[in-house]
């Protein structure tokens, strides 16, 4: 008995190890601070305020909805529905689905593998025999179970394979939400920047009406002459064809909007409105915090641990298979005779099977794991500084776009007073009609770069959210029970898991 006692102890010994390296998280290039962000914001007379401030720990403005920090009802109304009716998203968590269902499948090669067999069998020897014919019938019923033993952790690190796998996919689905809900955000702005312009032109067809008008009745006085009343009739039907062109971009912006809802294009409708939002002033953390806040970035991690397990799936294979056998049924001539105890069966062994000679073969396969760990390092470190350049590329906007901003809606003020003052001297007389066309035509032109500016400064609050991750963070990732177990799917906070529980941790899960 002690010497099984032993044994027993020195095999479950065995199956707490597992061959292959433990992951460790592989360093990236992360700067101390980003270089477009200065140690004080610049001042911008327009906004009143920054477009990015420097967040704390207890700041949530980019928590959970962050399209919410813009303050638009609608715009918040949109976004909900692309969480529940996107078809990218449908299947970005499809997807998910599948890579989960992969890792309980993986897991249960923890478990034996139990069969029953049930057959008649009717032969004939060929043989002539004196007490009965050579025709035979054989009726048997039989229970069969193998296990394979995981001494070399094969089944464990393909499992950490599977659920990393799995984790990654998670963090997939999360980058393609991201992804959408920010190009919803930016067809929004964008198709209200479009209403603001064709506020603005109507605003200008108006004017140029009135000023058409003037133009006739100063030619039927016989005070200018037709040239003029050409000019001012050229300019009015070119502004009304600039804002009839607009419709066609913004009805394809609404049908884009629909799309990304889950909708028809015939069932969205939205109600024309110029810009009135203001760029928010967006939370920037360290960017040591952006590895933690992006999902992509995420999803290269924990593609890299899952490469990892692999390699250790792969060194496995040098090492022998261990399997338990075992089976009991009852076999009759007779199917009346099959529960009576002669006719029971039974038998019980173990099978340790190892390849001797594969012509290098495992070890093609652990290289090929290993080169494949090296390309994941290398995705994940360019995704990590691709986070880094969207950052500072959207800081970098947001600072010039705001000194832009200023100087333009100073160029406003002034060119509208030129116009004023020369729209002044030609009723006067004093000078010709081209004149005026030139100051509207510079005037409008400078109206439209300011509606211009501000719409690319809310595209740039919305690029910069998205680089910084939106409300996510890497502590959504679903753990391993919440993967392995047959539950809906559902992201809420928990703690980030680097690696898996070892062999002891799952016995509870096992018995």
């Amino acid at each position: 008995m002690s010497r099984r006692l032993a044994a027993a102890g020195l095999l479950l010994f065995a199956a707490g190890c597992a061959v292959g390296p433990n992951y460790r998280r592989p360093s990236a290039p992360v700067p101390s601070a980003f270089k477009e962000l200065a140690p004080t914001p610049t001042p911008t007379p327009v906004a009143g305020q920054a477009e990015w401030k420097a967040a704390t720990p207890r700041d949530d403005g980019l928590r959970g909805k962050w399209w919410e920090i813009f303050g638009d009802p609608e715009l918040s109304a949109l976004e909900e529905q692309v969480n529940v009716s996107n078809q990218n998203v449908a299947r970005a968590e499809a997807v998910f689905r599948g890579a989960r269902a992969a890792a309980r499948g993986a897991r249960a090669d923890f478990f034996p593998t139990v069969g029953a067999t049930a057959s008649v069998t009717r032969s004939n020897s060929g043989v002539a025999r004196s007490v009965s014919p050579g025709t035979t019938t054989q009726y048997q019923v039989s229970a069969d179970l193998s296990w394979e033993l995981d001494v070399f952790g094969r089944i464990r690190r393909n499992v950490e394979s599977n659920v990393e796998a799995a984790q990654a996919s998670a963090a997939d689905l999360e980058a393609v939400r991201l992804a959408l809900q920010a190009e919803l955000a930016v067809d929004y702005f964008l198709l209200h920047g479009l209403d603001a312009q064709k506020q603005l032109l109507d605003s200008n067809v108006a004017a140029y009406q009135t000023a058409l008008q003037l133009t006739i009745n100063r030619f039927n006085q016989g005070i200018v002459s037709g040239v003029d009343v050409a000019q001012a009739q050229t300019q009015l039907e070119t502004t009304r064809a600039q804002a009839t062109d607009l419709s066609i971009t913004r009805a394809q912006l609404e049908h884009a909007i629909a799309i990304l809802t889950g909708k028809p294009p015939a069932e969205l409708t939205i109600a024309a409105a110029p810009i009135t939002v203001t760029p928010p002033a967006v939370p920037v953390a360290l960017p040591s915090e952006l590895l933690e806040r992006r999902p992509d970035i995420a999803a290269a991690e924990r593609r890299m641990a899952a490469a990892n397990a692999q390699i250790g799936v792969a060194e496995a294979a040098f090492f022998p298979t261990i399997t338990l056998n075992a089976s009991s049924g009852t076999a009759a001539e007779q199917i009346g005779k099959l529960v009576s105890a002669a006719s029971r069966t039974w038998a019980f062994g173990s099978t340790l099977a190892e390849t001797i000679f594969d012509a290098g073969a495992r070890h093609a396969v652990v290289e090929q794991n290993r080169a494949l760990l090296d390309a994941t390092i290398a995705d994940y470190r360019q995704t990590v500084l691709t986070g880094f350049q969207q950052v500072e590329d959207e800081l970098a906007a947001l600072r010039i776009l705001a000194d832009q901003a200023a100087a333009q809606e100073a160029a406003v003020t002034a060119s509208r007073e030129a116009e004023r003052i020369i729209f002044n001297q030609y009723k006067a007389g004093t000078v010709a009609y081209t004149n005026v066309v030139i100051a509207q035509t510079a005037a409008l032109a400078s109206a439209e770069n300011a509606v211009n500016i501000r719409q690319s400064r809310l595209l740039a609050s919305v690029a910069l959210i998205q680089a910084l991750g939106g409300g996510w963070d890497a502590a959504q990732l679903p753990s391993r029970d919440r993967i392995e177990a047959d539950s809906p799917l559902n992201f809420s906070p928990l703690p980030p898991t680097d690696t898996l529980p070892g062999f002891w941790d799952s016995l509870p899960r096992l018995w």
